[in-house]
């Protein structure tokens, strides 16, 4: 196997809103730090995501010292949202078929939110307390994750899309499969038969390939919705009826700090 290195590191603090890239980020059970602690949810706490809320693209956030900041990419109006909630208000919020405890941050922040969406909605934060398991079926322990769809870390080989976009009319950016970690170095697609994964002093297992979903059509600078890559890759990476593209990983016997360049090794492969 060719030398591989962590070549990107991705945070997506809130679900489904625009992320940002980082060279270092600490790596927890729940995810990376920061990773999906927060969500927007509807009047019934249900989540709420780009699949259809194309329009939550358009919603870039970044960080300060203190807070997140979500900037509108088109108009620039921009909210400073807090670390730690401004409330004590709990939720019961549902993630897919999941319910989970969640901490209400702040009526100023809900009111910005709902009234971009045109409809009542709440900014909602994961405490420590929150536990939320991962499907058992894949588990190694006890393995729980943020707000994500699944699973706390997503990775993506960079020759992966590269193969890809050889096959694409117009080249599509990483962005649009929101990945946590990027290696460089591997064949495409082999990332998706990874099983005990080492990057840096970090470990991971590679649980499953990520099935991909509608939110991949959607442009992240402009909203705009179409039918690639979706259409491109059902044609050679259908499995079923799910089309794959990287692979979900858990937390492995120990997390640190990991940064841009490290290198990775793979250890096991599964099947």
């Amino acid at each position: 196997m060719d030398t591989l290195h962590l070549s990107a590191i991705y945070i997506y603090p809130i679900k489904s809103l625009g992320g940002f890239s980082v060279t270092e980020s600490s790596v927890e059970e729940r995810g990376l730090k920061y990773d999906r602690r927060w969500m927007l949810v509807d009047e019934n706490n249900k989540f709420l995501t780009q699949r259809s809320n194309a329009r939550l693209a358009l919603l870039q956030v970044s960080m300060s010292n203190d807070s997140l900041l979500v900037t509108h990419k088109q108009t620039n109006e921009q909210i400073a949202i807090p670390l730690q909630p401004h409330t004590s208000e709990h939720l019961q919020v549902q993630v897919w078929d999941d319910t989970c405890e969640a901490v209400v941050v702040d009526s100023v922040v809900d009111t910005f939110f709902s009234d971009y969406m045109g409809s009542r909605c709440r900014l909602v934060y994961m405490p420590d307390s929150s536990i939320r398991p991962v499907d058992p079926r894949y588990a190694v322990t006890d393995n729980y994750t943020s707000f994500s769809d699944a699973y706390p870390f997503l990775m993506i080989g960079q020759s992966s899309l590269d193969d890809l976009n050889d096959k694409l009319e117009e080249k599509l950016p990483m962005n649009r499969f929101r990945p946590n970690l990027v290696v460089s170095g591997a064949t495409p697609y082999a990332e998706e038969s990874w099983r005990e994964i080492q990057v840096g002093d970090a470990h991971f297992y590679g649980v499953k390939p990520c099935a991909r979903c509608v939110v991949t059509t959607t442009d992240q600078e402009t909203a705009r919705i179409g039918k690639e890559p979706l259409r491109t890759l059902a044609t050679y990476r259908k499995v079923g009826n799910k089309i794959l593209f990287g692979q979900n990983l858990i937390f492995g016997r120990k997390g640190s700090d990991i940064r841009v360049g490290d290198l990775v090794s793979v250890s096991s492969v599964n099947g």
